[in-house]
Order: C-alpha cells, then sequence, then structure tokens
C-alpha cells in the first residue's frame, strides 16, 4: 500500500484542535504532493456505545472514510466524531489544490495505542501530528502522546509545533 507505484499513504493524527491545524498546513506546505493519500486518523477517547459504527469497528478503527462522505455531519455523528468547519474547509482545499485524496479513519481508545496500531496496520508512509505545546512537567504528568508515537512509530514521525503567534 505505502509508496507503491510512487503513492504515499501520508497519515495525520487529529483531535480537530488548532494544533491539529497547524500540522495540517505544515503537510499541505512542505510533504503533500499530487497523488498522494492524506489518511486522517482520528481518535476518540471512549467510544459512545449508542453509536452502532463504535461498536462495529471499535477493535479495528472505522473503515476509511471519503473526505466527501466525512463531511457531512451525519456520517460524523454516525462515528461520534465532532470536526469542526474549519478544518473541513483546511482539508477539502488541500484535497483539492495539492491533488490528493482524503479519507479519514477514527479509531477508539487510547491515542496512543490506537495511533501506533493505525501505523503497522496500514501501513503508512509517514505520519504528521501536532503537539499541544505542553511544559516538560505536564508532559510527563498527563504524557504526551506525540513523544509516544515518536518513539515507537514503525514510520517516519514529524512533530509539528503550534505557532505562538
Amino acid at each position: 500500500m505505502a509508496d507503491a507505484g510512487g503513492e504515499r499513504w501520508v497519515g495525520l493524527a487529529t483531535d480537530f484542535s488548532e494544533g491539529s491545524r497547524a500540522a495540517l498546513r505544515w503537510a499541505a506546505d512542505n510533504l503533500l504532493r499530487a497523488g498522494d493519500q492524506l489518511v486522517l486518523l482520528h481518535v476518540i477517547k471512549e467510544a459512545d456505545y449508542e453509536q452502532s459504527e463504535a461498536i462495529l469497528w471499535e477493535s479495528t478503527g472505522s473503515p476509511l472514510i471519503p473526505l466527501s462522505e466525512f463531511s457531512n455531519p451525519i456520517t460524523a455523528k454516525k462515528y461520534g466524531a465532532k470536526p469542526d468547519a474549519e478544518t473541513l474547509d483546511l482539508l477539502n482545499t488541500v484535497a483539492r489544490e495539492k491533488e490528493v485524496m482524503v479519507v479519514v479513519k477514527v479509531l477508539w481508545g487510547d491515542p496512543r495505542e490506537k495511533l501506533s496500531q493505525a501505523i503497522n496496520d496500514m501501513p503508512l508512509s509517514c505520519l504528521v501530528i501536532g503537539s499541544r505545546g505542553l511544559g516538560k512537567l505536564k508532559r510527563v504528568l498527563l504524557g504526551s502522546v506525540s513523544d509516544y508515537i515518536v518513539n515507537n512509530a514503525t514510520c517516519p514521525v514529524t512533530v509539528v509545533k503550534p505557532n505562538d503567534g
């Protein structure tokens, strides 16, 4: 799947925060090229079992959902995701301008474990992840998803720090 015939599968971990949007902008400006597949990985910490899709896909994550479907609020809600309009607009712009195919995979559970699982299962050519910009003490106490992924991923990882401007 990865790099087959020059096609790259680029992963982008997102929680739909400003840090995730910064990572998306960085990937668009520095990494993505025509023909790439951009796989948006969104982890929901606790599955809502009233959502039938969470029950079906909790262990493996959702199937790959095309951005055009995921942009529909009914589809996103089916998977328990709450994407913001700014991120969806940015994704649609990147897909159109960079000529990349964008798909979304929703995962349920611990972000560290589920992102590592997704990297191993796909496999991805690389992963871009945003940093929340935690200080050293908070990072030690709360744990850093990006630190964990950098140290455990089986593909190259780029951590994009938030702009302080």
